[in-house]
């Protein structure tokens, strides 16, 4: 049995797409996840499951969540492996790295769109785009940033989910002590 990671992409923000973690979690206990935890509200899920295939995860939590609460809602699934090593392969400075952010790709973007979306500049943030994760850091913060999810989203043509240093941390603990 695997350890998987969950990252739903924009629910319970300014009251739209609301999902209770606790309906959450019991939901997916009932359709057959094992050791079913939720961490914050943002929609982040630790589960274990004996499928093998991602996207037919990501397709049963997306069903499911349509079913319970009436909205679609973009699903990206990974192993507690594959995030781990997203996490890893931040190419900033440790000091750097506490302060970034992790916008995770639910498809690999077409490289000359990458190329041009790493061209574009703003003053005190970085951006490292590669197949799978745009590593970004800003030194003013996210909610000031011209870096930010639904940037990547519009230049590269793909979904994408952002979390931050501390949730990445906090994900890969709790999926640690599920393996």
């Amino acid at each position: 049995m695997k350890t998987y990671i969950a990252l739903l992409r924009g629910i319970n923000v300014g009251g739209e797409k609301k999902v209770l973690m606790a309906e959450l979690r019991d939901f997916l206990t009932e359709i057959g996840f094992k050791n079913v935890q939720t961490y914050i509200q943002s929609g982040n899920i630790i589960f274990n499951s004996e499928e093998e295939e991602q996207f037919k995860l990501e397709e049963k939590i997306r069903d499911a969540i349509l079913a319970n609460f009436g909205f679609e809602v973009p699903v990206l699934v990974r192993t507690h492996q594959e995030l781990e090593a997203i996490f890893k392969n931040s190419p900033f400075s440790e000091e750097k790295k506490k302060s970034s952010y992790f916008s995770l790709l639910y498809n690999t973007p077409n490289k000359n769109l990458a190329n041009e979306a790493s061209k574009i500049e703003y003053e005190n943030e970085e951006i490292i785009i590669t197949a799978n994760c745009v590593y970004f850091y800003s030194a003013i913060g996210y909610g000031k940033t011209k870096y930010n999810n639904n940037f990547f989203e519009r230049k590269l043509k793909v979904t994408a989910t952002a979390r931050n240093y501390k949730t990445m941390v906090k994900l890969l603990e709790l999926a640690a002590k599920n393996d």
